[in-house]
């Protein structure tokens, strides 16, 4: 079940508080990709996309965002 959380892009802060500015730049590229491969997917065929993901797959990347600029200020 975490695997499968993590593959979605779902992450807590607290594990994205302990990664360095790179890694947390890498996990959002990643996050990106699956997002694009993910729309264009459910774009084609609806019924083999479960749309739940995207929505997960966005929250992922914008708490990446959060924890980057935080660490950015600090």
């Amino acid at each position: 079940l975490i695997s499968k959380m993590r593959d979605l892009g779902m992450y807590k802060a607290k594990e994205l508080r302990n990664q360095t500015i790179d890694e947390l730049r890498l996990s959002c590229e990643e996050s990106r990709k699956k997002l694009f491969a993910l729309q264009n997917q459910y774009r084609v065929d609806r019924a083999s996309v479960k749309h739940h993901e995207i929505g997960q797959l966005r929250k992922g990347i914008a708490r990446i965002l959060t924890v980057m600029t935080e660490k950015e200020r600090m």
